[in-house]
């Protein structure tokens, strides 16, 4: 490691990414707790809205009581997995918007063994990081004579 790898660090710009941040991750706050995922299944009878607390509105048609009870409960289910998959692609979108490309979480779903590598790359970077920090301090500690 170089001596002075710190010195070209510019703590004001680094401010000012970790302001616009807080700041996106404030809206995307906002923002997701306001969506509401909808569906219908195929007849019109059954209706659902799913929030992020969870089930927000549940209609059933008049004549959705002519379905068996079994009929009808499955109907409720499906209905209300479609409007979950509806809130979920939502909130993809918000983040995605919000956070950028790092903020789409359907990547967790669609390959999770990049994620893995992912997070296994950034282990690496962080404990290669914490060796450089930890060996500025020592070079610090030294030519303080601590």
């Amino acid at each position: 490691m170089a001596d002075g790898g710190f010195d070209d660090f510019d703590v004001e710009r680094f401010q000012q990414r970790v302001d616009a941040r807080i700041t996106a991750v404030e809206r995307l706050q906002t923002t997701l707790s306001s969506l509401v995922g909808r569906a219908r299944d195929e007849d019109g009878l059954v209706s659902v809205e799913v929030s992020a607390r969870g089930l927000s509105e549940l209609e059933l048609h008049p004549k959705a009581m002519r379905l068996s009870s079994g009929e009808l409960a499955e109907r409720i289910k499906e209905t209300m997995r479609a409007a979950s998959d509806d809130l979920y692609r939502q909130m993809n979108r918000a983040m995605a918007d919000a956070l950028g490309p790092e903020g789409d979480q359907s990547k967790f779903l669609d390959d999770p063994e990049a994620v893995l590598a992912q997070v296994r790359e950034a282990e690496s970077a962080f404990d290669r990081t914490a060796k450089d920090v930890l060996g500025e301090l020592d070079r610090i500690s030294r030519s303080l004579g601590l």
